[in-house]
């Protein structure tokens, strides 16, 4: 579990690293799509890290809806994050990939976002094993 233990903790470093970046990004007023896509990638990386400390075997996947239900085999109250982690799954595809028309995010939008993960954050902390 040691091994594991560390795994998990630079997945979670990982995450605090995306987080903080899009957190200074939003201060510095950059692009909100920019800003979109490192709070994605925070929520992914955290919930990867509590698969990981419960043995998941890692896999490509960015589609956070279908992390939360992984993770919703170790732990029923993951599921109530799917309604608002449905928008953040597409900051990551949004961003990331040409869609055919310019990308707008309101700073409502992104302000919830943030909030939304810091509470995933949080509650992913209390529920990981490491």
């Amino acid at each position: 579990m040691a091994n594991n233990s560390k795994v998990v903790q630079e997945w979670f470093g990982k995450a605090d690293q995306d987080l903080n970046q899009a957190v200074f990004l939003l201060k510095n007023d950059r692009p909100l799509d920019y800003v979109a896509y490192f709070i994605q990638q925070a929520a992914e990386k955290y919930l990867k890290g509590f698969l990981i400390s419960n043995g998941w075997e890692l896999e490509k996947i960015h589609n956070l809806d279908k992390l939360l239900r992984e993770c919703s085999k170790f732990d029923k109250a993951f599921l109530a994050f799917i309604p608002s982690f449905r928008k953040i799954t597409r900051f990551y595809f949004e961003s990331r990939y040409p869609i055919g028309y310019a990308i707008e995010y309101t700073s409502k939008e992104i302000y919830q976002a943030l909030e939304d993960v810091k509470n995933l954050i949080t509650f992913v902390k209390k529920k990981t094993k490491i």
